[in-house]
């Protein structure tokens, strides 16, 4: 391949984890997908234990069009897109994904339409006529239909797939967004069409899905979480962290787990009150810290030792929690507050503590 000299017009951003036997091919691809344009190919990988990042370094050693970015303690498909859209230059930038679903093909015809220069984002769409979903199950497709029923709800911006995330906009178009994005999950076009502080300008190019032929997928039941935590954050972010909701959540489903065992071994095994009240609050805090990490902390999941480490700390948190809990509501009923506003005061204490606190020494980020 001969690598032009010339400043890239289009830069294309592809986050990537454990995709090392995709990087080449797609380069290859984009190469004959993109005749005559000045393009380059920025891999920001989360720290792959496959060695995607040596893969794409190493054909960064070949090819100057292809740039590698190693991020080290960070996650996330949308924070990988803003972080490689912020180390180009080119006036036109493209996200697309590393497992070859996306169609390269079209990448010509959408930077022929965004050049036309009344348009800030170019989207392919499976939805539009001419475009399809591909191989996915029926059962994928309705529950992609329903999460883009709910994207549309809050974007101010006419997108059929706002789910996609194949896309190319201009760069102004981007850092106009860029100081509302929420960073939050996978959906950046949704984060991006959400945030906007006016309403884009879109086309949408059609094309069809393709079904991963290396790699395993990244989908799974928290995909769905993170989506939920995108919406969420559109919504309430800008009131309440999206992160202490769902702490708030997971703890008030850790109640109905702390009475169901309570009541499990106070009325079906005959325990005293005190050992079953016991048993039951530490189940349940052990059900919330790891719920937490599960969701809430996803980002940040503690593994091996530190999962333990980071139990223990929850426990010591939530022993201070519940102390204050207890103090503060007993402070209030004594004098004179009703007994349930006095209760929600505590446990409104023991939340925001429990939150702030198993932040700071439970899952702090580390550096």
């Amino acid at each position: 391949m001969t690598a032009p000299l010339l400043p890239a017009q289009l830069s294309i951003v592809v986050p990537t984890f454990n995709e090392s036997q995709n990087v080449g091919l797609l380069v290859d691809l984009v190469d004959k997908a993109l005749p005559g344009i000045a393009w380059e190919l920025v891999f920001v990988d989360d720290n792959s234990p496959d060695g995607t990042s040596d893969t794409a370094r190493a054909l960064a050693l070949t090819d100057p069009r292809v740039r590698a970015l190693q991020r080290v303690g960070r996650r996330g498909l949308s924070s990988a897109c803003v972080e490689g859209i912020l180390a180009t230059s080119a006036p036109y930038v493209a996200i697309m994904d590393a497992d070859l679903q996306h169609d390269e093909t079209i990448l010509k015809a959408m930077f022929e339409r965004i050049g036309q220069g009344d348009v800030d984002l170019v989207v392919g769409s499976r939805y539009v006529e001419g475009g399809g979903m591909g191989e996915w199950s029926e059962s994928r497709q309705k529950m992609s239909r329903f999460a883009t029923k709910l994207a549309l709800r809050l974007t101010q911006t006419p997108i059929s797939d706002p789910m996609s995330g194949f896309m190319m906009m201009r760069r102004d178009a981007f850092m106009r967004s860029l100081p509302h994005l929420s960073t939050v999950g996978f959906k950046i076009l949704l984060d991006i069409a959400a945030s906007a502080p006016t309403p884009l300008r879109v086309a949408e190019v059609p094309y069809t899905f393709r079904t991963r032929q290396f790699g395993e997928s990244k989908l799974d039941s928290l995909v769905l979480w993170e989506y939920v935590q995108l919406l969420l954050d559109k919504m309430v972010g800008h009131l309440v962290p999206v992160r202490f909701l769902s702490f708030a959540m997971v703890g008030g489903l850790g109640v109905f787990v702390h009475f169901a065992i309570l009541t499990a071994l106070f009325k079906g095994f005959d325990q005293t009150f005190s050992a079953a009240q016991t048993a039951a609050t530490l189940v349940a805090i052990t059900s919330n810290f790891l719920l937490n990490n599960m969701f809430t902390y996803r980002d940040q999941r503690l593994k091996g030792w530190a999962l333990l480490r980071g139990w223990i700390s929850f426990n010591l948190v939530c022993a201070f929690g519940a102390a204050a809990n207890v103090g503060v509501a007993d402070w209030l009923f004594s004098h004179k507050s009703y007994w349930a506003l006095s209760a929600l005061a505590g446990i409104t204490v023991s939340v925001v503590w429990n939150y702030v606190m198993s932040a700071f020494f439970t899952w702090k980020k580390k550096g």
